[in-house]
């Protein structure tokens, strides 16, 4: 499985994370962000537990638009490089 480069939060520090791919033969999002604090995974444990092959992350909702052009990419549209 390949990776596409979307994009990083861009008022991260040093361009690091988070971060969004697209891997396009899975038709998959794959995203890189901060890890929660004990408060908010509990917040999250409510609702569930969380297997131990996944796990929970944060983004920044100023990121909403790398996460809709991934989404562009996986539904056919334009590519990430264009932007």
């Amino acid at each position: 499985m390949s990776l596409e480069f979307i994009g990083k939060d861009p008022h991260s520090s040093h361009g690091e994370s988070p971060t969004v791919w697209v891997a396009r033969s899975a038709h998959e999002l794959v995203l890189q962000g901060w890890t929660l604090d004990a408060e908010m995974r509990s917040m999250c444990l409510e609702s569930g537990s969380i297997p131990s092959h996944e796990e929970v992350i944060r983004v920044p909702a100023r990121m909403a638009p790398l996460l809709r052009r991934a989404l562009e990419v996986l539904e056919g549209g334009q590519r990430a490089a264009d932007g």
